[in-house]
C-alpha cells in the first residue's frame, strides 16, 4: 500500500489505532506507553567454503566448522557487547551446509533473527553480526565474502504517551479498573507502524485475551501459563468466542469514540 501511493491518495490521519488478540485471559485488554512490540530483523548468511571429499579435509575450507563457529561467537553479542538489562535477542533458526556424509560442500547458510527495543541498539547488534561473520570467516580462510540478505524487517511499534494514556483512559472508564492493565513489552514484531509512520502519525497499539478464563487462571494457580495456554502461531492458538470478540468490538468503538464522539 505504501509502495502504491498511499501517503498521496488519502488525507493525513489525526491518529492510528490497532489491536491484536494474544493468550492471557479473555475479557482483559493491555495497553503501554512507548515499546511495545520489538522491531526485527530476519537474515539470510552465506558463509563460503572449498568443496573437497570427506576423506581429505585437508584440501576443503570447511563451511561446516565454519558455521559452527559462527553461531557460538554470535551468543557473545547480546551477553558481552550489551549493558546488563538492556533488551535483545539474536536467534539462529536455521543452519543449512551440505547433504552427504562424505562429501565437504563449498558453502553454508544460516538464517538469524534479531529483536530490539531500540534503533541504536539494533544498528549495534546488525553491525556486531556482520563484523563476527567476517571475522570467522577471514580466520577459516574463506575464498570469498559472506554474503547477507536482509529480510522480513519490521519497525519498532513505539506507542505514543499522549494517545495512549488518552485510550487507556477512555478504556479504563468504559470497563473499569480491573479488566484493563498496563501491559509489558512483547518480543514480537509487527508491521502497523509503518502506515502511521509513513504519514508521521502518532498511534497506540494495545493487545487483548483470548483464552478461556478457567483455563487461563488453572493455569495460572499452578505456574504453567508458559507450557499450558497456547500462545499466537501455535496451532492450538484458539480464543475462545465469549467474550474475546465482544472485547474486541468494544475496545475499537471505545478507542474510536475517544477520538470521534462530540
Amino acid at each position: 500500500m505504501l509502495h502504491d501511493g498511499l501517503v498521496n491518495r488519502i488525507p493525513r490521519p489525526d491518529v492510528a489505532l490497532a489491536q491484536h488478540v494474544i493468550n492471557y485471559e479473555s475479557g482483559y485488554t493491555g495497553i503501554n506507553e512507548g515499546p511495545t512490540l520489538s522491531a526485527g530483523d530476519s537474515i539470510k548468511i552465506t558463509l563460503w567454503g572449498r568443496g573437497s571429499h570427506g576423506s581429505m579435509p585437508h584440501n576443503s575450507v570447511d563451511p561446516a566448522v565454519l558455521a559452527a563457529s559462527v553461531v557460538l561467537r554470535l551468543q557473545s553479542v547480546v551477553s558481552r557487547e550489551l549493558a546488563p538489562g538492556t533488551f535483545a535477542v539474536v536467534t539462529v533458526g536455521s543452519i543449512q551446509v551440505g547433504s552427504k556424509s562424505n562429501i565437504i560442500t563449498d558453502h553454508a547458510t544460516l538464517l538469524l533473527n534479531v529483536r530490539t527495543y531500540d534503533l541504536d541498539v539494533r544498528a549495534h547488534v546488525l553491525a556486531a553480526i556482520e563484523r563476527i561473520v567476517r571475522g570467522e570467516c577471514q580466520a577459516a580462510g574463506s575464498p570469498a565474502e559472506p554474503t547477507f540478505e536482509y529480510y522480513d524487517q519490521f519497525p519498532l511499534t513505539l506507542n505514543d504517551p499522549t494517545v495512549t494514556e488518552h485510550v487507556h483512559s477512555a478504556l479504563r472508564e468504559h470497563y473499569g479498573e480491573q479488566l484493563v492493565f498496563t501491559s509489558k513489552p512483547a518480543t514480537a514484531s509487527e508491521d502497523f507502524s509503518n502506515i502511521p509512520n509513513a504519514f508521521g502519525t502518532p498511534y497506540t497499539y494495545w493487545t487483548f485475551g483470548g483464552a478461556d478464563p478457567y483455563s487461563y487462571q488453572q493455569a495460572l494457580a499452578s505456574g504453567r501459563v508458559a507450557l499450558d495456554i497456547p500462545a499466537n502461531h501455535s496451532p492450538y492458538f484458539a480464543p475462545v468466542m465469549d467474550p474475546t470478540i465482544g472485547t474486541g468490538t468494544s475496545n475499537v468503538v471505545v478507542a474510536a469514540c475517544a477520538y470521534l464522539a462530540k
